[in-house]
């Protein structure tokens, strides 16, 4: 199991790719990110290679749906042995519930999605709520944190928020991360892997920064540099 606060995120259209990509990396040095793009085109048996290859996947395929369905749901992303599975918050108090349920003596941490770092709170208000991203980040925190779940996904905007209400043992997974040499992207609220590890971030999730790099490995590394790993 790596040590590294850096998943990678791979957003590639098909299996070929993403291994390619994957070949060139270390499992000692970084975790995987599975979306569902890949998940739906190469399915569970690629993620189990890449379990077999040692790698620490997170599968964050973003369960929402009734509590007996994200359940089962969960329990099958146990059994693919992934290292971290997530799902909702917007679910809800029972879903969420359920899905701690479904593992309890479970080696793969569970935890929840807030709000998408892509929506500002004009997007917010568009689908009827009022909350700021940062208000409303906070409120699906405290409820994922209450439902006993490990941590949630959040933007690094808001974790010196969370890290002022949330225990320290309560893991906040920050996608939204860009280094000063790289470009934006269609992401709204990012920061820089050492600002973020900074404000508090346990894991950092990182994608083109390092897919597109012409050297993905040499491009980890400055990354790690700058983390002063």
């Amino acid at each position: 199991m790596s040590s590294s606060p850096i998943i990678v995120a791979l957003d590639f259209p098909n299996e070929k790719e993403a291994l390619t990509l994957v070949e060139q990396l270390d499992p000692s040095r970084c975790r995987l990110k599975v979306g569902k793009e890949l998940f739906t085109r190469s399915g569970p048996e690629f993620v189990k290679n890449l379990v077999h290859k040692n790698y620490d996947v997170f599968l964050d395929l973003k369960f929402h749906d009734i509590p007996n369905t994200v359940a089962r749901a969960c329990q099958a992303g146990a059994d693919l042995g992934v290292w971290m599975i997530n799902v909702h918050a917007m679910g809800g108090r029972k879903m969420l519930e359920a899905a701690r349920e479904a593992l309890p003596s479970s080696n793969t941490k569970l935890i929840a999605v807030t709000v998408l770092t892509s929506m500002g709170e004009e997007d917010l208000k568009e689908i009827g709520l009022s909350n700021t991203p940062a208000q409303q980040v906070k409120k699906l925190a405290t409820l994922t944190n209450d439902c006993g779940l490990d941590g949630v996904v959040c933007s690094p905007q808001e974790i010196a928020l969370l890290r002022e209400d949330l225990d320290k043992s309560f893991e906040l997974v920050t996608p939204g991360i860009r280094p000063e040499w790289s470009v934006t992207g269609d992401q709204k609220r990012i920061m820089t892997p050492a600002q973020a590890v900074e404000a508090g971030s346990n894991y950092l999730v990182i994608g083109r920064p390092i897919t597109q790099a012409e050297d993905p490995m040499q491009a980890l590394e400055k990354i790690e540099k700058e983390l002063g790993m």
